[in-house]
Formats: C-alpha cells, sequence, structure tokens
C-alpha cells in the first residue's frame, strides 16, 4: 500500500525521468492507464503526457527543473518547482498538483508563472 512518502517519491522520481532524464520508459512506469490530465494543451492519457514531454524534448532539449518542495497528503502531492527551458532565462514557477492512486500518477492540475526580472517585493518566487 503507498504511503505520503513514497507517493512523494514517486512525484520526484516523475520529475526527474520525465523533464532531467528525458528518460520516457520510466515515465510510462509512474503513471496510470487512466491518466486525467486537466493542463488544456496535453491530451489525456500516458499517450498524450508522452506527446507533450517529446515535444519539450524536441523543443527544449536544455530544459530543467528543480523541485522547490513538495507537500503531501493522502493521494495528493504538491510539487512548486523552479523551471527552465533554455540556460540563461530567469526560468517559470510551476505549481503541480497530482493525485495518485496504487503509487502512480493518474491525474494532475498546473499553474505556471514566468518569473519577472523585476518585483514589487524582495520575497522571490521560492
Amino acid at each position: 500500500m503507498p504511503t505520503v512518502a513514497s507517493n512523494k517519491q514517486t512525484v520526484l522520481d516523475f520529475y526527474e525521468a520525465a523533464f532531467n532524464e528525458k528518460d520516457f520508459d520510466t515515465v510510462a512506469k509512474l503513471v496510470g492507464d487512466n491518466y486525467t490530465q486537466h493542463n488544456p494543451q496535453i491530451a489525456d492519457g500516458p499517450d498524450g503526457l508522452q506527446a507533450r514531454l517529446r515535444h519539450l524534448k524536441e523543443t527544449f532539449p536544455a530544459l530543467r527543473v528543480e523541485v522547490r518542495r513538495l507537500l503531501a497528503e493522502d493521494d495528493y502531492v504538491v510539487g512548486h518547482v523552479y523551471a527552465v527551458r533554455e540556460p540563461g532565462q530567469r526560468g517559470t514557477a510551476i505549481m503541480d498538483i497530482f493525485r495518485l492512486e496504487d503509487g502512480k500518477l493518474i491525474e494532475h492540475w498546473d499553474v505556471m508563472q514566468e518569473i519577472p526580472a523585476e518585483a514589487l517585493n524582495p520575497n522571490g518566487m521560492f
């Protein structure tokens, strides 16, 4: 039976395989057959996710993500992530919500915000 800790590890493994290693075979092992996507730019199902990840790899081969924090409760894991598509860019702050079932990712929501050059406060986005 998956635990909150093992669900967090699955999400960490997903980020590393999907975005940093571009290892789509490993991604396939982490995603459930009935994967539901709430990002309107990605189709439902494992094939939809794989298509998006392959597009990102082709378009942004240097893409890297860094997980800054993970919060988990029951079958949900929230990631606060720093993503840089091309070296030298300021990047994007991302909040992902994943729902897991039987240790696999089965549902995903996200919100993304470009990191601005200037801010009205000194707090940073992370």
